[in-house]
């Protein structure tokens, strides 16, 4: 009897012990659930009306608006052109762009057509206003030119989507909270960086690189289709009212409209995305297969690469000789590794491969220098010959001149005059003196001393003139000479 009792108190036992622990699980997983929808669900703090109105406030440009953005546009144009990362935050929390931008979000969100058109009209305004005051500061500016501030905004990514979209997300949760959270909405503001791409595209204009300009307007582009995107989702998810229309097919027109213009505007959104993500995984894998199989390589002396999305090329430049083999190899791991999914159709181009290695570069080398020493050995050996030469004339010049001495005492040694009269006169070119036998009556003749200059040809005949007269006394007292006449040679 009692083996009876206790064979059916042991099966009740053992479901009542499993039903216990059921029970106690399904209730820890309740308690999670509940802490979780606590920890992330900020619908009971969202405040609608006040969201609305705050972002319908910051859509007008008018009056002191205009100015903020023209002295932020300006303050943004110094920090790039001064490379200044501070300067250019300063600009980016002064910037008032954000304004319209979450208005085109919202009034996609609430079928809201009229505030769909403040806010496109007031962006655009921006945006010229913006372009023109960065292409004046740039244009008259002296010292601008490229740097890394502005570099940064010229070639987008998939990180500056995310940033734009996450950014968004953040910026719209705050402005929804009761109680709007400041910092919150500063750090959006230096994180989307609305203000620096406008400025940098305003400096394309104004050197003429266009480049730079579609640049930073695709970047501007990317940031403002992201934000407002992250506008729309966060107000759906908060369930925000529709915009009333006094009819239902006023309202049903509207929705329409507003559903076109979002797909239109969610079609290049999603094809940004997908284009710069296609375009950081080839960039990625690009400088993964430098890194790892160019690189590793020791014979390969690698002086620069880059590669070429569009042309689906990756350019090497070698310092050494890249032979035939080594290049198939290169090209072999390109296509069989599955690291480079992205970029195995794309095409090595080998540049310097026909240049000489560095042992015949280094021959080449030591060949001149030997041939430069040789010549110069040569132009030493010249120099002294000319030095000797030197010699001779000076010492045949004092002969000719010791001659003339001994035959008649007034003659003067005529070289050293004549380097005198240089050094007095740099602008005669050549210099004579002579004694001319002259007759006036035909039966007496007289000698008389000629000195024969020839003066530079780019000199005035005004100031040859006083440089004659300076120049017959001094040799009248150098010659020691009564008389003296200046004959000009042209």
């Amino acid at each position: 009897m009692e083996e009876d009792i206790k064979k059916n108190i042991t099966p009740n036992l053992a479901e009542e012990t499993g039903q216990n622990v059921k029970d106690d699980a399904k209730g820890l997983l309740d308690s999670i659930k509940k802490f979780l929808v606590e920890l992330f669900d900020f619908r009971d703090d969202t405040d609608h009306e006040a969201t609305i109105e705050a972002i319908k406030a910051d859509i007008p440009f008018k009056g002191a608006t205009a100015w903020i953005l023209i002295f932020a546009v300006f303050v943004a144009s110094i920090g790039l052109n001064a490379n200044s990362t501070a300067v250019v935050i300063g600009a980016m929390l002064i910037s008032p762009l954000m304004g319209p931008i979450l208005g085109i979000g919202m009034s996609f969100a609430l079928n809201d057509l009229e505030t769909f058109k403040k806010s496109l009209i007031n962006l655009g305004i921006m945006i010229g206003l913006s372009l023109f005051a960065s292409f004046l500061f740039f244009y008259f500016f002296p010292l601008s030119e490229d740097n890394s501030e502005l570099l940064g905004r010229v070639s987008p990514d998939i990180r500056d989507v995310l940033i734009a979209f996450f950014g968004g997300l953040a910026l719209m949760v705050a402005r929804t909270k009761k109680g709007t959270i400041a910092s919150v909405i500063f750090g959006v503001a230096i994180a989307t960086a609305l203000m620096p791409p406008l400025c940098t595209a305003g400096y394309g204009l104004a050197k003429g690189n266009f480049s730079y300009f579609f640049g930073a307007m695709y970047l501007f582009t990317i940031n403002t289709i992201f934000i407002a995107l992250a506008t729309f989702l966060v107000l759906k998810l908060l369930n925000f009212p529709m915009h009333k229309y006094a009819n239902a097919a006023k309202r049903k027109r509207y929705s329409t409209i507003a559903t076109i213009v979002g797909i239109a505007v969610m079609i290049p959104a999603i094809f940004t995305f997908i284009t710069v993500f296609n375009e950081n995984q080839v960039k990625t894998q690009v400088n993964n297969f430098i890194k790892n199989e160019v690189k590793t390589i020791k014979n390969f002396q690698l002086i620069d690469d880059s590669y070429s999305f569009k042309d689906k090329e990756i350019n090497l430049n070698f310092f050494n000789e890249v032979t035939e083999g080594e290049e198939n190899i290169l090209n072999n791991q390109l296509v069989n590794n599955t690291n480079y999914t992205k970029i195995k159709d794309f095409k090595i181009k080998i540049k310097g491969s026909d240049t000489k290695s560095f042992s015949l570069i280094t021959t080449a080398y030591k060949e001149k220098r030997e041939e430069l020493q040789e010549s110069k050995n040569i132009i030493a050996g010249l120099q002294k010959q000319i030095a000797g030469l030197q010699e001779t004339i000076s010492s045949l010049n004092n002969r000719i001149e010791q001659d003339a001495l001994n035959k008649n005492q007034n003659v003067i040694a005529f070289s050293r005059i004549a380097k005198d009269a240089k050094i007095r006169y740099i602008d005669i070119e050549e210099i004579g003196f002579a004694s001319v036998l002259s007759s006036k009556d035909f039966i007496k003749i007289d000698t008389i001393p000629v000195a024969t200059i020839k003066w530079n040809i780019k000199l005035p005949d005004s100031i040859i003139s006083s440089k004659e007269r300076e120049l017959r006394n001094w040799l009248q007292k150098e010659m020691a000479l009564d008389t003296l006449f200046i004959k000009r040679e042209k």
